[in-house]
Order: C-alpha cells, then structure tokens, then sequence
C-alpha cells in the first residue's frame, strides 16, 4: 500500500513548509508504508506526481544501502534486488515540484523471517582467484529450484572489458555462466548472487547474497592434435612451446582421448590414476595403479595432462596412454606452473567428442544452443548501460553505476 499525500504533508509541516495545497506542488508517495511485516521479494517503490525524484536512499538497520534504478522521466524509483528476510528497512526520499519547492517523505518497514532457506556452492571461479580465459561460472544449489527464473534475475556478473554472456541451466541444481567469445585477458570481473530473499517457491528463499572477485590472467591456450602428435600452447596469442605429446591409444571408446575444447580444471601432484574407472578393479587381468605427477585435469573422464617418463619414447610419434595427454617430465612442469583453472586445452582428430556436461565442456555447446538453457532465454552484458533508466537515484546528478549485468 502507498504512503500518499497525507504522509507527504506532516512530513513537509515537521520541516516549516506549508502544507500541499498548490496544484504545482510534488506529491510523493512510498511503498512499502509500513505496518505488518513483509514478505522478502515485497519491492520498494517510490513514485513523484508533479514534480521529479532528486533522491532516494533505502538502509537497512545495519547502515547497508540498497540499490535501486530510477526511470528515464525521475518519476518513479524501485530496488533492484529482493529484501533480507528478518532485517529492518528505512526510506527516505526527496522529490521537487514544478513550484520549485522539495519534499520529502521517510518511511520504515520489517521484512518478515523465513523458515524454509536455499543455499549455494560457487564451484569456480574462487574468490580473487587469477584464472583462465574459458573460465565459467558454476553454482550449485543445496535444493532444487523451482523457480529458476526469479533465480537467474537475481544473479549479477560485473566486469571492466565488456563481454555478452549467458547463464545456462543443467537441471534444477545447477547453473552456469559463460561467455559468448572467451574473456579477454586481464580483465577484473566479479559475481554477485543477489539471493537473500529470492522466492524459490513453496515458501523457500534464498538464505543469503554471495560475492565472488576474480581476475582473468594471461591467454592460455593450447591445441593437442591426436595426429601430429604435438601440443602447441599459446600465450596472450603467441605461441610458447610446441609440446611432443602421446594420447589415446584408440581401439575402444574408453582409450580414445575426448575430442573439443577442453578447460582446464585442477592441478595435482601427484595423482594416483587406476583402472577402477574403467571397471577393472584389484584382480582384474588389466588393472593398473600409477602414481603420475604434474597432472592438469581436464575432464571428469579421467583426463589430465601429466608428466609420462614411460612413454617419452612414443611422444610425438605414437599414441599409447589410456586417454591422457602424456608429456615429458620437463614439459609436464612447464605446463603444470603456466596452467590456471580455466585455461583453454584443445583437443583435435579423435573420434570421441567431448560432452558439454564432462567436467567443463561448456564450450562444446553453440551459443545459440547455450542461450536457450537461460530461464530467461537472453544473454546479458556485462557493460554498464548509458541510458537514464538505469541511473540510480541516490546519486542524484545522473552519475551512472558501476558495470552491472543487463538483460538484452
């Protein structure tokens, strides 16, 4: 319900203005008014008659500022994001007249406590982690979503290189954000989950926001070839190192290394690799248990990139491993102390295509393909917009807000 007229005028009479009586005078009126407490995804709105908005400027009872966008003619402001549950709201607005003359309104409010409270998982990037140009963004939910929609409008990606990118949803429990082009090496980009308050339907809400800072490093990436045997890895576009390699022996699906663009995923040293995967566990005519080091993964199929002494012979000639990408001890910790977590790995000439849902195959989806997993079904940009329906209120001299994420 609107706190109308009546409240602008005590609130002008507290301050020595005259009451409201010319047609010329503003009349400014804020909702949420009070009263009972409000459900979380409850928006404040504040609206102007006969005159323009000059500033709005919503606290919590903790002093934290609430953003919000104001339209293009400053008559109506309205926040941005859904409110935390249990916390304590404080509005104050100002709005001038066409007689010149300013009024303002304050109004407070409780947003009511939830019972039932969704949370998340950002499984890369980490924060003020320095990362690779495919880096996605990974989130994974505690329950499932039932409204993905409300979920995905409350999600924020920032950078200072503008980029078009999209989120994509596997399942209920899991969406992902990536780039249309890879990122451009070194920008500064952060993640914000806007989800204190998100309604997820069946009285469930987000529990909390989460904020993640990251860097895009230099340009990795490196293309294997199962045919020339060879792995050229380039930096910032340049190539470094041409790699003698050895992958896939082939003859069954399972020894045939997965062919796309593969991301970079974890480093470890060392890792005890075994046939368990493949079925063939202890007493099995064909197991095996290898302690190898300066392994990059990259794939949940069991696939790294690691140091192979044993098959130094066959690198650049033959292909013998079980899928992997073997390299020579030294190659192996070059390429280990280059890699960062998504850093881009190409594979080419094998007959075993990399699934987009085989550890961070997510560049093996067309965009077209990719922007239809938005609940949303749009892309977004991560460039601030110039136009005056974005500008925010509080800072009142049409001052623009840091790059946010905006729906095309």
């Amino acid at each position: 319900m609107l706190a109308g007229a009546g409240m602008v005028a005590g609130a002008a009479a507290c301050s020595g203005e005259q009451a409201l009586d010319g047609r010329d005078a503003v009349r400014l009126a804020v909702s949420p008014g009070g009263g009972a407490a409000l459900p979380p995804d409850s928006p404040i709105d504040v609206r102007a008659q006969t005159g323009r908005i000059a500033n709005v400027t919503v606290s919590t009872a903790k002093g934290e500022a609430v953003e919000g966008d104001l339209n293009a003619d400053r008559t109506q402001w309205r926040s941005r994001w859904s409110l935390t549950p249990g916390q304590s709201y404080t509005v104050d607005a100002t709005a001038i007249g066409k007689d010149g003359k300013t009024r303002t309104v304050r109004s407070g409010f409780t947003v009511a406590t939830v019972q039932k409270r969704f949370g998340v998982n950002v499984e890369a990037p980490y924060n003020k982690e320095t990362v690779g140009v495919g880096i996605p963004i990974i989130m994974h939910f505690d329950k499932p979503v039932q409204d993905r929609a409300s979920v995905e409008k409350a999600l924020e990606v920032r950078s200072d290189k503008p980029v078009e990118g999209a989120w994509h949803w596997f399942g209920n429990q899991e969406v992902v954000f990536r780039p249309k082009e890879y990122w451009p090496a070194h920008t500064r980009a952060s993640f914000i989950a806007h989800l204190s308050g998100v309604n997820n339907g069946k009285g469930m809400y987000g529990g909390k926001d989460y904020a993640v800072n990251f860097t895009v490093g230099d340009s990795h990436v490196s293309t294997a070839g199962e045919d020339n045997h060879k792995m050229v890895v380039k930096i910032n576009g340049k190539k470094a190192r041409t790699i003698p390699t050895s992958m896939g022996r082939g003859g069954e699906e399972k020894y045939t290394t997965t062919d796309g663009v593969h991301l970079t995923m974890q480093k470890d040293d060392p890792v005890t690799m075994t046939s368990d995967w493949e079925g063939c566990g202890q007493g099995c005519a064909g197991y095996y248990s290898l302690t190898v080091y300066k392994a990059v993964k990259i794939s949940d199929s069991g696939e790294y990139v690691h140091s192979a002494p044993w098959s130094v012979g066959d690198q650049g000639h033959d292909n013998v491993s079980h899928g992997c990408i073997n390299v020579s001890p030294s190659d192996a910790k070059w390429f280990y102390n280059l890699a960062q977590r998504g850093d881009v790995v190409t594979v080419t000439g094998t007959s075993r295509k990399l699934d987009p849902q085989n550890g961070w195959g997510f560049w093996q989806m067309g965009w077209s393909d990719w922007v239809k997993g938005s609940a949303l079904q749009r892309s977004v940009s991560t460039a601030p917009h110039m136009d005056a329906a974005t500008l925010s209120a509080q800072s009142g001299n049409g001052a623009v807000q840091q790059p946010r994420a905006s729906h095309n």
